[in-house]
């Protein structure tokens, strides 16, 4: 049995149990659309003449924001839209992305800038992965706060930011959905990191960082790939080969579990986030930046947490 979409009767292709709508194609990607580009207008304002970089990997999450990016800014003459994608060196994995991001942004007609780990630092990820034996001391538990995943999500962080600011951007585009913030929020919880959660919500450039801006953090991931699949755009669909044993996947099964039971607990955990985070901002003490004494960099202490990872890899060697 069809149903019909509750707006216009046609078939529809999605059901929002947390807004108890059903809705045709058309809707769903006016949906879509009109959210991103309300959280745009109320969390992340675009001005003129301004340099917006995205963030793209070649997933779903990054394709779909760098889609509507371009559809909403892209054809005005004062914003320009710089995609960057980061080569971890992840064999069989990143380096076939690559390719698919490349063919992406050609087709938007969308500058494209790449670069790597190798690059960068002399090193893949393979590489650390290996000479820091990160899978055998994260598996057996001694160590794991430095997981491959911190590793990783640090130092692609900080050549986004050097690229974004080379380039003069005032915006850098993150593609985190409303699960993947939902996550972020519940384990900075879990860890009782106070300071990380105020600066997870900042919407104000800080001194050398560019503004980090996320459009799709009200859209459910499920919602992200549909709308990617009706789109024809780049997904990976497999997993990173370093990707275990992330305390991430149990808060991502937990909080799944329950959206199933009670819908809108994630869009309810996030906006709770919102409201909270100003009142704990205001009673934080201000952190200074300063500046890294290896790379230069900016952070908040003498050595910036990625110089201090490659720091450490090289001692162990």
């Amino acid at each position: 049995m069809t149903i019909p979409c509750r707006k216009c009767g046609r078939p529809a292709i999605i059901y929002q149990k947390y807004s108890g709508l059903h809705l045709c194609r058309d809707h769903f990607c006016e949906d879509i659309e009109r959210k991103v580009k309300l959280t745009i207008r109320q969390k992340y304002p675009v001005g003129k003449n301004e340099t917006i970089a995205v963030a793209f990997s070649g997933g779903k999450d990054s394709s779909v924001a760098l889609y509507l990016m371009n559809m909403i800014f892209g054809q005005r003459r004062d914003i320009r839209i710089v995609a960057i994608t980061i080569d971890e060196g992840i064999e069989g994995y990143r380096n076939l992305s690559v390719e698919r991001t490349r063919e992406f942004t050609k087709k938007l007609g969308i500058e494209h800038i790449v670069r790597s780990y190798k690059e960068e630092y002399g090193k893949t990820m393979d590489e650390i992965v290996s000479e820091k034996n990160l899978k055998e001391n994260f598996s057996s538990g001694e160590r794991k706060e430095i997981g491959p995943c911190s590793y990783c999500g640090v130092l692609r962080k900080k050549i986004l930011n050097r690229v974004a600011s080379e380039i003069g951007a005032s915006k850098l585009v993150i593609g985190h959905n409303l699960d993947d913030e939902a996550q972020t929020i519940m384990l900075n919880h879990l860890r009782g990191d106070v300071e990380k959660m105020v600066r997870f919500s900042s919407v104000t450039p800080l001194e050398n960082f560019v503004l980090r801006i996320k459009p799709l953090r009200k859209i459910p991931e499920r919602e992200v790939a549909l709308y990617a699949r009706l789109h024809d755009m780049p997904m990976e669909l497999t997993a990173c080969p370093h990707s275990y044993g992330a305390l991430r996947k149990e808060v991502r099964g937990m909080l799944n579990n329950f959206e199933i039971s009670h819908p809108g607990t994630k869009y309810s955990l996030v906006r709770g986030f919102d409201t909270l985070v100003p009142m704990v901002a205001a009673a934080l003490p201000e952190s200074p930046m300063t500046i890294c004494r290896i790379c230069g960099e900016p952070c908040n202490d003498n050595v910036c947490q990625a110089c201090r990872m490659l720091e450490k890899t090289v001692m162990d060697e």
